[in-house]
């Protein structure tokens, strides 16, 4: 059983940066890969970031390319989304994932455990 805890949202204006937290309540961390997804209201969940269990490889969606970056600290039993220059249409609710499979994947049903989500709102 994996517990997932997310932080760091918040209110931001276009252009600023959030930093996003996941810690996680598991003794093998570094068995999974997690990954972040968001959701809109009215839109479905899609894909933002995913790192591999050792940290070494990251995946993004192709539209943030550049201006998030997800990290891990094994040690810390924690995952990070680092966002940039960030517009209103990042908007959303963000999760934080596990996936057993350790690949970092794209795909939602990939992963096992989800956090409670963090509310990211940007104005413009």
């Amino acid at each position: 059983q994996v517990q997932l805890v997310e932080s760091g949202g918040g209110l931001v204006q276009t252009g600023g940066s959030l930093t996003l937290s996941c810690a996680a309540s598991v003794r093998t961390f570094s068995n999974y890969a997690m990954g972040w997804f968001r959701q809109s209201p009215g839109k479905e969940r899609e894909f933002v970031a995913a790192v591999t269990r050792t940290g070494r490889t990251t995946y993004y969606a192709d539209s943030l390319k550049g201006r998030f970056t997800i990290s891990r600290d094994n040690a810390k039993n924690t995952v990070y989304l680092q966002m940039n220059s960030l517009k209103p249409e990042d908007t959303a609710v963000y999760y934080c994932a596990a996936e057993p499979r350790g690949l970092g994947s794209q795909r939602g049903s990939d992963y096992d455990y989800w956090g409670q989500g963090t509310q990211v709102t940007v104005s413009s």
